[in-house]
C-alpha cells in the first residue's frame, strides 16, 4: 500500500468515525439548549469540562503520546507489550493520585473553576470521570496502534448514543447540573469495559519495566506542558469570560464553540490516522517532502472548510437556536478554525518529536499561551464573546508561525506556494465576511461559488486523482461482489 493511499484510507475511515462521534452531539445540541432553563446551565457544564480536562492532562502525563512513539520502535510483540503495560500502569497510579487530590481539594477547585463552593459535588463527579476516561484512553490505544479501524467506527457510534440516552433522561428529570457529566461517565465506563476485553493481552503488570518508564518519560515529560497549554487555549477563555462577564456569557460562548467543533470531524480524521502514519513512516528517505505535502493539503482543506462554515453559520443559528444564543454565531468561524490550526501544528510538531526536539513545541506553545491570555484581557472588554474567540485563534496562529519558521530552518519542512495562496484567499475572504456580509445569507452563498472555483483550480490534479481512486475502489468492490455471487 502506497503512503498516500495509507494516509487517505486512514483519513477517510477515521473521518467517518469522527463524523459519527460528533454528529450526535451536534444534533442533540439544540435539544439540550431547549431543555436548559437559561444559558447559565450551559456555561456551568462548560466550566465542568474545563476542570475535567485540566485534571485529565495531569492524570495522563503525556503517556499516550509516549506509548505511541515507542510502540513502533521495534517490531517485537514482547517489547510492544512491555511499552503498553509500563505506560498503562503508570497512568493507573497517577490517575488514582489525581482523583484523591481532587476530592481532598474539592472546595478550592469548585470555587476556582466553577465560581462557587456549592458545586463541590461536581468536582467529585469530575474526579470519577477523569479516572474512567484516562483508563479508557490507554486501554483503547493498542486498537489505534494496530490500525483496527472497524473497531474504532463501532465504538465511536455506540459511545455518543449511550451518553446522550443517559443525559436526556436525566435532563427530563430536572438534573440540569449533572445530566451531561453523568452521561459521559457512564458511556466512558462502557467503552472501557469493551477495550478491557479486546486489548487485555497487551497489558500485564509482570512486564512493567522501570527502564522503559524512564524512556517513556523522555517523550512524555516535554508533552505535559503542551497538554496544559492546549488546556489554556481551550479553557482560559471560558474562565476569563465567567469572571469578566458572567456564567451566562460563557454559556453563549460555549454554543458557538460547540458548533465550531464541526471541524473536529476533520481533526478526528487526522488525529486518528496521523500518529500511525507519522511514526510508521518516520525513517523514509522522502519523509520531509511527504509531510510537507500533507501539511499543504490539510491547510487548504482547513481554509476552504472555514469559508464554508462562514457561509452557513448565521443561517444555522437562526434555524437551530433561540434569540439569546444568536450572538454566538460570530464566534463559530474562529473556534472552527482553531482546532484545525492545532491539527496543522501537530503535523509540524511530529517532525520535532521524531528528531527528539519536543521541547521546541513546548516553547512555541508557551509563547502562544502568553499571547492568548494577554489578548483575552484586551479583546473581551472590547468585543465580548467574539473577543475571546479572536484571542484563541490568534494564539494558535502565533504557534503555527513560529513552528513553520523553525521547521523550515532545520530543514524538517518545505514551504509550498499553493499553501500560501490558499491562506491568502482565506484571510481576504474572512475580513470581507466579518466587515460586510456575515449576516447576509444569500450573498454568502453567491460569494462561495467563485471561492470554490479558485480552490478547484488550485488542486485540480489532486481532486482528479482522488476521484479516480474512489472510482477504482468501487470497481474493485463490484468485481469482488461479482466473483462471490458467481
Amino acid at each position: 500500500m502506497s503512503k498516500l493511499k495509507l494516509f487517505i484510507n486512514n483519513f477517510l475511515v477515521y473521518g467517518m468515525g469522527g463524523v459519527i462521534n460528533r454528529i450526535i452531539p451536534f444534533i442533540m445540541l439544540p435539544i439540550v439548549t431547549q431543555i436548559f432553563p437559561d444559558t447559565s446551565y450551559m456555561g456551568l457544564n462548560e466550566l465542568f469540562n474545563t476542570i475535567s480536562s485540566f485534571a485529565g492532562a495531569i492524570a495522563m502525563f503525556g503517556m499516550y503520546d509516549a506509548m505511541f512513539r515507542f510502540f513502533f520502535e521495534k517490531d517485537n510483540d514482547d517489547y510492544k507489550k512491555s511499552v503498553c503495560s509500563t505506560a498503562f500502569f503508570f497512568v493507573v497510579i497517577n490517575s488514582a493520585i489525581v482523583v484523591v487530590a481532587m476530592i481532598v481539594f474539592r472546595y478550592i477547585l469548585s470555587e476556582s473553576f466553577l465560581g462557587d463552593k456549592r458545586y463541590s459535588y461536581l468536582v467529585g463527579i469530575a474526579a470519577v470521570g477523569v479516572l474512567v476516561n484516562s483508563l479508557s484512553t490507554m486501554m483503547a490505544a493498542p486498537t489505534r496502534m494496530e490500525n483496527k479501524r472497524r473497531v474504532f467506527l463501532i465504538t465511536n457510534t455506540v459511545a455518543p448514543i449511550l451518553a446522550y440516552a443517559v443525559s436526556i433522561t436525566l435532563l427530563m428529570m430536572g438534573y440540569y447540573e449533572t445530566a451531561l457529566p453523568m452521561g459521559s461517565i457512564i458511556s466512558g465506563a462502557g467503552i472501557l469495559l469493551v477495550f478491557v476485553v479486546l486489548n487485555r493481552k497487551w497489558f500485564s503488570i509482570r512486564v512493567f519495566d522501570l527502564g522503559k518508564l524512564r524512556k517513556l518519560f523522555t517523550v512524555a515529560i516535554p508533552v505535559v506542558p503542551i497538554l496544559f497549554v492546549y488546556w489554556v487555549f481551550n479553557s482560559c477563555d471560558r474562565l476569563m469570560l465567567t469572571h469578566m462577564m458572567s456564567v451566562g456569557a460563557t454559556g453563549i460562548y460555549s454554543i458557538g464553540a460547540k458548533l465550531g467543533t464541526i471541524s473536529q470531524l476533520i481533526y478526528s480524521a487526522f488525529s486518528g490516522g496521523w500518529q500511525y502514519f507519522a511514526y510508521s513512516t518516520m525513517n523514509d528517505d522522502n519523509q520531509v517532502e511527504v509531510n510537507s505535502g500533507i501539511f499543504e493539503y490539510l491547510l487548504s482543506i482547513s481554509a476552504f472548510s472555514t469559508i464554508g462554515i462562514c457561509t452557513i453559520v448565521y443561517l444555522l443559528f437562526k434555524l437551530l437556536f433561540e434569540e439569546n444564543y444568536l450572538e454566538a454565531y460570530l464566534t463559530t468561524p474562529y473556534l472552527f478554525l482553531a482546532p484545525l490550526l492545532q491539527m496543522l501544528f501537530q503535523v509540524l510538531g511530529s517532525q520535532m518529536t521524531i528528531h527528539r526536539k519536543t521541547w521546541m513545541n513546548t516553547l512555541f506553545l508557551m509563547i502562544a499561551t502568553v499571547f492568548n491570555i494577554f489578548a483575552n484581557y484586551i479583546l473581551i472588554p472590547m468585543f465580548g464573546v467574539e473577543g475571546a474567540a479572536m484571542a484563541t485563534l490568534g494564539g494558535y496562529a502565533v504557534a503555527i508561525i513560529l513552528s513553520i519558521f523553525f521547521n523550515w530552518k532545520y530543514r524538517y519542512f518545505i514551504i509550498k506556494k499553493r499553501g500560501c495562496i490558499s491562506i491568502g484567499i482565506l484571510l481576504f475572504y474572512f475580513i470581507c465576511w466579518r466587515l460586510f456580509f456575515s449576516d447576509k445569507i444569500i450573498l454568502n452563498f453567491i460569494i462561495l461559488v467563485p471561492v470554490t472555483a479558485a480552490y478547484i483550480r488550485l488542486y485540480k490534479k489532486e481532486i482528479t486523482l482522488l476521484v479516480n481512486m474512489i472510482k477504482m475502489g468501487l470497481k474493485e468492490k463490484t468485481a469482488n461482489e461479482g466473483k462471490q455471487n458467481s
